[in-house]
C-alpha cells in the first residue's frame, strides 16, 4: 500500500486553512491570487500548488517516501498523514524542483521539466487552445473548455491506484475498453507495478485483480446486491457501493459511503491488495476495513482444475469427489496447480470412446462455494438449470442465483473455494458409478430406519400393554394400606425357601416374648433372645404392625439375608409368616456385631458418628472378620 505517512510541513498546514488557494510565482509587482482555476498561459511551479475550492484535496509537486523524484500528484488537505491518490508523471520522474505544469498551445495539461521537455501530457486529441484546468473537492482534476464549460479530460478517467467516492471502475462489454487501477511498484516508486484492478468483460459483471496481466484474485459475480465470492461483504454496509449498466455495452461499479465513511478509499498497494479504508478522526491515521485477497485461497487458481480450496483444512486443496490429483508428485508436495483429473468418464465420453451409452450421468452438490470462473449465464429455475445442463453434452456443473439465474460450465472448474457464510449450491456432474457408494449407505439407512421404527413401535406396544395391567389393578391397589403392601411382598419373597418355624415354638424360645427377653428395638419392632429345644441361642425379629417405620428396611433385611448365605455373615435359621403376624429367626451373637470391634476405638466415641452407625447396623451387623 503506497500510502506515505509523510506529515504536511507546518508552513503547509497554516496556509492550508487560509483563504488563498493558488500559490504562483509573479513578478515583484503582482502579489499571490486566490483562485482555483488555472487558466493559460498561467502555470503551477514546483513548490506552488493549488487547493480545491472546499480545501478537501490539494494539487502539486511532492517527493513520495525515500526518494528525492518529484512528481505532480493530487493528496488530502485536511488530515495529518500524507496520502497521495493520483499521480501524473509516474513514468518519467522529475530529477529535481524544475517541474512546471501548464496548458500547452494545443490545449492539453503538459508537465515540463527545466528544459521545457513534455514528461507527462493528457494526450486529448480534440483540445482546445481556450481551455482551464480546475481541482475538485471530489479529487478530480477537469480539462474544460473556457466558454462552454464542458469537460475534455478529467483524471477520473485516467486514475492510478485509488478509487475514490464518484469514481468508476468501468469496462465496455463491446469493445472490451477498460478502465483499470494500476498499482504502485513500490512504496517509494509510483511507477506502474504488476498489478492492475478492475471489472473483467463477461456477461456477468465481476470484479478482478490482475498480476502481469494474469487472474490473481476475483470477486465472484455480482447478483445485484453483493459480489457472491465476497462472503464478508456487507450488504448494508456497502450501501453506497453500486454497480450500473448504462444499456450501451458499459458496465461500471461506483461507490459513495458519505452516509457512513465520510472519508473513505480504495487502494491497490504495491502486493496486489485492494485494501479499503476511511479516515479515523480519533486516531489521525487510516483504518483498514476490508482487504482481497485475505488468504491463500482467494489467489486465483490456487487448487487448479477441479481442485477446491478450504482455508479452514490442512492442506488447503483437495480433488472434488469423483476426481483426483493429475500430478500426484507435485501434489504431495503442496504444488495443487496442475488441479485434478476425472476418475470415470461422463456417459457422452464413455458413448465416443465405446459406443456404449450406460446410465446416466448425476449431480453432486456442493454447498457454500465461491463459483468457479468461465460461466455461462441463461435464466429459469433451479430445475430449469439442472434440466439445462444434462442437455448440453459438454456441460459440467450448474448452479443458480435468485440475482443471476442459471449459471453453467463447459471448461474446466477454475477458482473453486469453500467459504465460511453465503457462497452458492454448485452441482458437479459426475459418471453414474460415482454414487454407487451412496446409492448402497442410502440403501443401509433405509433398512436401519425401519428396524429401528419397528423395534420402537413394538417397545411402544408392550408398555402400553403393561401400563394397561397397571391401571387395571390400580384400585385394587388403592384400598390396601402401605403396610399391607409391604406384607404381601415379603410373601413374594420365596420365604418358604427357608425353614418354617412355629409360632408355639418360637414364643417357648422366647418365654413367650418376655420383656427380660428382649434385647432392643428398632424401628421394624423388637428383637428377642430365645432357645430351641436343641439348645441353639437364636434372635428373633418381630415385625410390628403398628409401627410405620422400618418395614421398607426389614423387607431389604430379607431379601438380602435370605440370598446370601456366607460364613462370616450372620445366618438367617428360619421364619414364621402367618397372617398379619410375621417373625425371622437369626442366629444368636453373644459377642455383639463386628463394628464394635473395628470401629470401638476410633469413632464411637464420637456422637455423629455412632448416629450414623445407627442408621447403617443392618448392613455392620452382616459382617464378621475372617
Amino acid at each position: 500500500m503506497h500510502l506515505t505517512h509523510e506529515r504536511v510541513p507546518h508552513k503547509e498546514a497554516i496556509l492550508t486553512h487560509c483563504r488563498t488557494h493558488l500559490f504562483v510565482s509573479y513578478p515583484a509587482d503582482k502579489p499571490g491570487v486566490a483562485i482555483d482555476t488555472i487558466i493559460s498561459p498561467q502555470s503551477i511551479k514546483d513548490p506552488d500548488y493549488i487547493i480545491s475550492n472546499g480545501s478537501d484535496f490539494k494539487l502539486g509537486f511532492f517527493s513520495p517516501v525515500n526518494s528525492t523524484n518529484r512528481y505532480l500528484g493530487i493528496w488530502y488537505n485536511r488530515i495529518s498523514v500524507f496520502t497521495v491518490v493520483w499521480v501524473a508523471n509516474r513514468q518519467k520522474p522529475l530529477k529535481n524542483s524544475s517541474g512546471v505544469l501548464t496548458i500547452s498551445e494545443d490545449g492539453n495539461l503538459v508537465v515540463l521539466d527545466g528544459q521545457r521537455e513534455i514528461l507527462w501530457s493528457s494526450n486529448v486529441t480534440n483540445s482546445v487552445a481556450n481551455s482551464n484546468f480546475h481541482l475538485l473537492d471530489s479529487g478530480n482534476l477537469v480539462l474544460r473548455e473556457n466558454t462552454s464549460g464542458k469537460i475534455i479530460w478529467e483524471s477520473f478517467h485516467h486514475p492510478t491506484d485509488t478509487f475514490l467516492p464518484g469514481m468508476k471502475l468501468s469496462v465496455n462489454l463491446r469493445t472490451n475498453q477498460k478502465v483499470l487501477y494500476t498499482s504502485w511498484k513500490s512504496p517509494s516508486d509510483p511507477s506502474i507495478g504488476s498489478f492492475s484492478t478492475g471489472m473483467a468483460s463477461v456477461n456477468i459483471p465481476e470484479a478482478f485483480i490482475w498480476k502481469d496481466g494474469r487472474p490473481y484474485w476475483r470477486s465472484g459475480p455480482w447478483n445485484g446486491q453483493i459480489f457472491t465470492g465476497e462472503p464478508d461483504w456487507n450488504a448494508e454496509y456497502h450501501n453506497g457501493f453500486n454497480l450500473v449498466d448504462d444499456k450501451e455495452g458499459t458496465v461500471y461499479a461506483t461507490f459513495d459511503y458519505a452516509n457512513v465513511l465520510p472519508l473513505s478509499k480504495y487502494v491497490l498497494n504495491s502486493q496486489g491488495n485492494l485494501v479499503q479504508t476511511y479516515w479515523d478522526d480519533s486516531k489521525e491515521d487510516w483504518k483498514v476495513v476490508g482487504i482481497a485477497p485475505k488468504d491463500e485461497c482467494d489467489i486465483y487458481g490456487t487448487c487448479g482444475a477441479f481442485g477446491s480450496c478450504d482455508s479452514q483444512r490442512t492442506p488447503i486443496c483437495s480433488c472434488i469427489r469423483g476426481f483426483e490429483p493429475k500430478i500426484i508428485e507435485e501434489w504431495n508436495r503442496g504444488n495443487w496447480t496442475s488441479g485434478c483429473i476425472r476418475r470415470a468418464p461422463l456417459q457422452r465420453q464413455r458413448v465416443n470412446n465405446s459406443g456404449e451409452e450406460g446410465k446416466a450421468d448425476g449431480f453432486l452438490k456442493l454447498k457454500m462455494i465461491k463459483v468457479p470462473y468461465f460461466m455461462e449465464r441463461s435464466y429459469g429455475s433451479i430445475d430449469g438449470c439442472r434440466k439445462q445442463c444434462l442437455k448440453k453434452n459438454d456441460c459440467v456443473a450448474y448452479a443458480h442465483d435468485v440475482g443471476i439465474g442459471c449459471m453453467s460450465w463447459s471448461r474446466n472448474l477454475i477458482d473453486l473455494r469453500k467459504l465460511s457464510i453465503r457462497g452458492s449450491d454448485v452441482y458437479i456432474r459426475l459418471a453414474y458409478s460415482e454414487f454407487a457408494k451412496e446409492r448402497h449407505l442410502k440403501v443401509i439407512i433405509r433398512i436401519s430406519l425401519i428396524i429401528g421404527a419397528i423395534a420402537f413401535l413394538s417397545t411402544a406396544y408392550y408398555f402400553w400393554r403393561w401400563t394397561a395391567k397397571i391401571r387395571e389393578f390400580a384400585p385394587e391397589r388403592k384400598n390396601k394400606s402401605r403396610e399391607s403392601l409391604l406384607f404381601d411382598y415379603l410373601d413374594d419373597v420365596k420365604l418358604h425357601d427357608l425353614p418354617i418355624f412355629s409360632l408355639k415354638e418360637v414364643a417357648t424360645a422366647t418365654n413367650n416374648f418376655h420383656v427380660a427377653n428382649m434385647l432392643g428395638r428398632g424401628g421394624f419392632g423388637p428383637v428377642y433372645k430365645g432357645k430351641l429345644q436343641d439348645g441353639q441361642e437364636i434372635a428373633v425379629k418381630r415385625l410390628s404392625k403398628s409401627s410405620g417405620q422400618g418395614l421398607e428396611e426389614f423387607m431389604n433385611e430379607v431379601m438380602v439375608i435370605s440370598k446370601l448365605q456366607h460364613r462370616n455373615l450372620v445366618k438367617l435359621l428360619g421364619c414364621y409368616s402367618e397372617g398379619e403376624e410375621k417373625m425371622l429367626i437369626y442366629e444368636y451373637m453373644p459377642n455383639k456385631s463386628l463394628d464394635t470391634f473395628v470401629f470401638a476405638d476410633i469413632c464411637l466415641q464420637n456422637m455423629q458418628c455412632k448416629a450414623y452407625f445407627q442408621r447403617n447396623q443392618m448392613f455392620l451387623v452382616l459382617v464378621c472378620c475372617y
